[in-house]
């Protein structure tokens, strides 16, 4: 059995939720920090990010890690996967759901080979274990 591993991430917050703000830090790597604060859910890009973009890059990187040793097993080392997660977010109800949309380029592999292979990855990444219980939809270019 392999050893389990632990990763960690620090959020400093202030004051209430609608005015408040925070900083959340990738605490086991030290490689990131980021400004958050609810009210720029509907304002992104303007320099602080949200838990439901940091759950997109989280997938996003999740699914790609399991979708290229996938097919590495399968003896088709990709030479690049391209992998886009959008996660829905409604006010009182939470994260809606998740959309997938990825791409590559498999030497040897067929579209519809990548197509279920990446349908796997979809259902079975670690992550997207976790998230099992939001409705995933999965596009493949």
């Amino acid at each position: 059995m392999p050893n389990p591993s632990t990763s960690s991430a620090k959020t400093h917050w202030e004051g209430n939720l609608f005015q408040g703000k925070g900083q959340t830090s990738l605490a086991t790597s030290g490689v990131a920090t980021f400004d958050v604060n609810w009210g720029k859910r509907e304002a992104a890009g303007q320099g602080t990010t949200n838990p439901e973009e940091l759950l997109a890059a989280s997938l996003a990187t999740c699914y790609s890690m399991a979708l290229s040793n996938e097919l590495a097993g399968e003896g088709h080392d990709p030479s690049s996967i391209d992998t886009q997660v959008d996660v829905t977010f409604v006010a009182g109800q939470g994260v809606t759901g998740i959309k997938i949309t990825v791409s590559g380029d498999v030497p040897g592999l067929d579209a519809e080979g990548f197509k279920a292979k990446a349908e796997w990855a979809k259902d079975n990444c670690p992550i997207s274990q976790a998230l099992k219980a939001v409705p995933k939809e999965l596009e493949v270019h």
